[in-house]
């Protein structure tokens, strides 16, 4: 089972939430230095426009100022506050994607034995090493495909030398290719998928393709499990 989880970016400021379309409206101030040009070009009306304007100023503090008309007439500008918020939103948004991004492929299993807080569990996979909880016998253990490591069969280390003590034979069974990431689903025994986000670079070095033979791996660490009982 894959889960995929969807985020929106928002900035949450002394009581008032700002999301893109608040920043669309200044990035539209900033572009046509007229509050009215930007109510046009966004097709909202200049009364909404400025309402929320004075909304996030009451939190914020001076987002816009008017400039004093001359030969090229008045207008209005953003202050340094509004285009610090609009870097802030554009930082958080950008973090935020990294996580949206990623997907989690989930197996459930039986708890086996028990170090710490690291546990063997038995899935259809094979027996995975993870962090479960106390108490815990029969879970889902969850695995983020930013987290799963893809390598050539004949050239992925062996367990003990490596951090990553979970790996698991499987083949490609599609790629979806983004401008620098690929996303790719490996098929594992137990008619399982697991999905692992790669460069495009690795994605041709490994000469991925559906039915390629690939070898999976994350960490203990990376794999949490939580309880079904």
């Amino acid at each position: 089972m894959t889960i995929e989880k969807e985020y929106s970016t928002k900035l949450a400021i002394g009581g008032v939430t700002i999301d893109r379309r608040d920043v669309e409206m200044l990035e539209a101030i900033e572009a046509h230095g007229s509050m009215h040009r930007a109510a046009d070009e966004l097709g909202r009306s200049y009364a909404r426009l400025q309402n929320r304007i004075v909304e996030i100023e009451d939190a914020v503090g001076p987002i816009t100022e008017r400039r004093r008309g001359g030969r090229g007439g008045g207008g209005t500008e953003l202050t340094e506050t509004a285009r610090d918020l609009r870097r802030r939103f554009e930082r958080h948004d950008a973090e935020l994607g990294g996580v949206a991004a990623a997907t989690e492929s989930v197996v459930s299993g039986v708890v086996r034995d028990r170090t710490g807080e690291l546990a063997t569990v038995d899935t259809p996979i094979g027996a995975v090493l993870a962090l479960v909880p106390d108490g815990a016998s029969e879970v889902q253990v969850s695995v983020r495909s930013d987290a799963v490591v893809l390598t050539d069969p004949d050239e992925a280390p062996d367990e003990s030398g490596t951090s990553l003590r979970n790996r698991f034979a499987g083949t490609v069974e599609r790629i979806d290719a983004g401008e620098a990431i690929d996303r790719v689903t490996v098929r594992l025994e137990g008619d399982v998928t697991l999905q692992a986000l790669v460069t495009r670079a690795s994605s041709r070095r490994l000469q991925l393709e559906p039915g390629r033979a690939i070898a999976a791996s994350f960490k203990a660490t990376a794999a949490r499990a939580i309880r079904l009982e």
